[in-house]
């Protein structure tokens, strides 16, 4: 059986390689999966920009882990 996938450009789901891989999303097991292709994206950036975000955070609020030029010359020697 063929999967499903969702078409970028016309917003449906089409059941096999219809369109051109540039247009389409996918594959998914069912029509379901498919229709909600762009909110299951939309939701996965969302986490991956707020991943994103809180280890900024953390990186830039650590004196211990920040870089400097004397640490650069250090590995710069070894």
């Amino acid at each position: 059986m063929d999967k499903f996938y969702y078409n970028l450009q016309t917003g449906e789901v089409e059941q096999g390689k219809q369109s051109s891989a540039f247009e389409r999303m996918g594959p998914y097991e069912t029509r379901e999966e498919a229709a909600a292709a762009l909110a299951a994206a939309q939701e996965r950036t969302e986490a991956w920009d707020e991943a994103d975000k809180e280890w900024k955070e953390d990186w830039e609020g650590s004196e211990e882990d920040s870089w400097d030029d004397e640490d650069a010359e250090d590995s710069e020697g070894q």
